[in-house]
């Protein structure tokens, strides 16, 4: 499904390729046969702002919503597990899952990262598509109304996945538990969250597999390393990927 790789590149981290690459993103849309119109409608929304917008300012709203916090990772395991040992043989289990299919990832990508995932998505069967996403609807709905509170158009993303799923969420419950929630991304969260670390850094005597800031730790570890290479179908891709950018 060309659509699911249209929104793996509008959930990275804007660049001046993705820019570019506007009528490839908007066609691959437009053409799609299973999203309803109306999240259509929502997705050309977001491609537009991306699009149109200041590109420092979006690298600024960027980093503002998903490298400040976890509430908001991309990272899907750091919802479920968060930094148990559980996440580890999940994400060797996601891995395993990949490599079956084709997919083969460097040593240093992290296999629960949306984009990534949705790529690999877009290469599998309807079927294998809705399985999938059905999994990880939850996470999906949690992420897309700690977005909406946030008031950033990113939930529409969410709420496009959502639809392909076929899973209903229950917004008025989701509303309220992240209301309740404590934000974790204010200064005062980060500061609290980087001492805490410094203190397990200096107990482990630097074997400490913290995530850290986990999507910030991830662009920082995709600017050192080499596109993912997908064998056959990732062949058409809507918008080749930067150098440098997995």
């Amino acid at each position: 499904m060309l659509v699911l790789k249209v929104m793996a590149r509008l959930l990275e981290y804007p660049t001046s390729e993705l820019q570019e690459s506007r009528d490839a993103l908007v066609a691959a849309v437009l053409e799609d046969s299973r999203l309803p119109r109306n999240n259509k409608e929502q997705l050309l929304q977001v491609i537009d702002h991306l699009c149109d917008g200041d590109l420092m300012d979006l690298q600024e709203e960027y980093v503002g919503i998903f490298d400040r916090g976890r509430a908001t990772s991309l990272l899907l395991f750091e919802h479920v597990h968060g930094e148990s040992r559980d996440r580890g043989q999940a994400m060797v289990d996601l891995m395993e899952e990949y490599r079956r299919n084709g997919l083969e990832i460097d040593a240093r990508e992290l296999p629960d990262y949306l984009p990534l995932f949705l790529e690999y998505l877009g290469t599998r069967p309807w079927e294998d598509v809705r399985n999938w996403l059905e999994d990880i609807h939850h996470i999906l709905g949690l992420l897309g109304e700690r977005l909406f509170q946030r008031e950033s158009r990113y939930h529409l993303l969410m709420d496009s996945l959502l639809a392909l799923s076929g899973r209903q969420v229950d917004r008025q419950e989701l509303a309220q538990i992240v209301a309740s929630e404590e934000r974790d991304d204010t200064p005062e969260a980060l500061d609290k969250v980087w001492e805490e670390e410094m203190v397990k850094f200096v107990d482990d005597q630097g074997s400490s597999c913290s995530t850290g800031s986990v999507v910030g730790q991830r662009r920082r570890e995709l600017e050192q390393t080499q596109t993912i290479h997908l064998s056959d179908q990732l062949m058409t891709d809507v918008t080749p990927r930067p150098a440098g950018r997995a």
